[in-house]
């Protein structure tokens, strides 16, 4: 299991920095090239799946840019450090157009210009990989365990640049989103979460501690000892609330 570290102090300001390289770069590179923006964590990071005749991939490593393909004339690997660089250097890196119209729904952030200069710092990146990697095993475990809960794709969401899924929580009933947040408008902390897609918040009221359902911080999975069970045992119980009610 990933290890989880402590959020640097500016935590925040870097995560909305990657949400917009996320949007602008790596979801519009995908989205030129097969009509979808979904993403999903990657090695450090998070980036594309494979795309197009070259089996293109792009993603972040930490405060690294990666553009890898692997194509009939041979493979290739080029990376590029984010930190000081113009969102049009990274622009043109990837290999996108910012000229044109972009949207991912209505949470899309405003596009940088292409003069500003990006300020990523590589630990701060690199957390919000682990972090990325540690829910992505729990939520897959999560799914394993439930094999007719009928979800749909477990993805980055770009917008809201959290790695998440909804499925039932018993077949035939109550449908619920799970997933995790690097941090947000609700929690500048990391954090996990169960979202019943209705308004019922059933059994314990103080499970139910979020506006959305209910939510898990890194530090509280951290001070247990075992955070890939402190998570486990946390999606389970609001499966099991919304299985009950």
């Amino acid at each position: 299991m990933v290890k989880l570290s402590e959020p640097t102090p500016d935590h925040a300001a870097h995560t909305e920095t990657m949400r917009l390289i996320a949007v602008h770069l790596l979801a519009r590179a995908r989205h030129a090239a097969t009509g979808r923006f979904g993403l999903r964590p990657t090695p450090g990071g998070v980036g594309t799946g494979r795309f197009g005749p070259d089996n293109t991939q792009v993603r972040m490593s930490g405060a690294t840019l990666v553009h890898e393909t692997a194509g009939d004339a041979g493979a290739s690997t080029r990376t590029l450090p984010v930190d000081g660089r113009t969102f049009g250097e990274l622009a043109a890196f990837v290999g996108v157009d910012l000229v044109d119209g972009f949207s991912v729904g209505h949470d899309t952030p405003d596009l940088p210009g292409a003069d500003h200069v990006v300020r990523l710092d590589d630990r701060a990146a690199t957390l919000v990989g682990d972090w990325y990697a540690f829910c992505d095993c729990v939520l897959i475990r999560v799914l394993a365990e439930r094999p007719d809960s009928t979800p749909t794709g477990l993805q980055v969401w770009p917008e809201h640049f959290d790695l998440g899924t909804d499925l039932d929580a018993t077949p035939g009933g109550e449908r619920m989103n799970v997933g995790g947040s690097p941090g947000d408008s609700y929690s500048a902390e990391p954090y996990l979460y169960v979202g019943p897609r209705s308004t019922a918040r059933p059994g314990d009221p103080d499970y139910w501690n979020a506006p959305f359902g209910a939510a898990i911080g890194l530090g509280e999975l951290a001070a247990s000892g075992r955070p890939d069970q402190a998570a486990l045992e946390f999606l389970r119980r609001g499966a099991s609330l919304l299985t009950e009610a």
